[in-house]
């Protein structure tokens, strides 16, 4: 375990003081490991706030070249990386905020031939991709490996999150047994939605691994910023679920 420096304790004195935290809980943010899919409008936030937070590596995987469409919302792309590499953009901006991060840069999105091999890096994995089969395989393996995993989505106005542990929780599968036939890979969004759930989806992450607080196990929350309607809704473990089912 990894001791935290004195230019450490400077710099995250403030949030030392949460209750349930404390230098202990510092020195695991330090010594874990986060996987973010996707640093786009909700994976550049979440990767901001972690890294803000102390996390000690970031394994970051997003395919592509920044695009002019993505400026509204994915804050790590800046303009003056327009054509190329994401990942090279994140990487630069998050050591800018904190040169003592370690940072995996993974040029592809997650699918068939590294979703296992990347999963299994991680201590927690924050799931920030649009697309369901992303998702799903992400899903999978948390379950089939046991780690925790944070999942956060948004359409248009509305967010939703829920944490996922594997032998306690229901899985993404639970909740979506089959991608949603009407989810289109373009969708509507303002970047101040995903960078509102992308926070909440930092915060379960820090949680989980510092110890402190009570995660969303067990439990959606969904927000709709049109109305600022928040609600909590209790789920369930499916007994036919193919991905946890037979963990009942």
């Amino acid at each position: 375990m990894k001791r935290l420096t004195q230019e450490e304790l400077a710099t995250y004195e403030w949030q030392l003081d949460v209750t349930g935290h404390g230098e202990a809980g510092q020195e695991r943010l330090k010594n874990s490991t986060v996987l973010v899919s996707r640093c786009g409008g909700l994976g550049s936030v979440v990767a901001y706030e972690l890294a803000a937070a102390g996390v000690g590596t970031l394994i970051l995987a997003h395919a592509g070249n920044v695009k002019y469409s993505d400026l509204n919302r994915q804050l790590l792309m800046t303009y003056d990386w327009l054509g190329k590499p994401r990942v090279v953009s994140a990487e630069k901006r998050l050591k800018e905020l904190n040169p003592r991060l370690n940072i995996i840069s993974v040029p592809e999105n997650i699918n068939e031939s590294n979703a296992e091999r990347l999963v299994g890096m991680a201590d927690v994995i924050v799931d920030a991709a649009p697309l369901f089969e992303e998702r799903f395989l992400m899903n999978r393996e948390a379950v089939k490996q046991g780690k925790p995993l944070v999942d956060c989505a948004m359409y248009e106005l509305e967010a939703q999150i829920t944490t996922i542990v594997p032998g306690e929780t229901a899985c993404l599968s639970c909740l979506y047994p089959d991608k949603p036939m009407a989810w289109k890979r373009r969708f509507p969004v303002f970047g101040a939605v995903s960078g509102t759930i992308a926070c909440l989806g930092a915060m379960e992450a820090i949680k989980l691994i510092s110890g402190f607080g009570e995660p969303l196990k067990n439990r959606l929350l969904t927000m709709d910023m049109r109305t600022m309607d928040v609600q909590s809704i209790k789920i369930k473990k499916r007994k036919d679920c193919e991905v946890c089912g037979h963990k009942l």
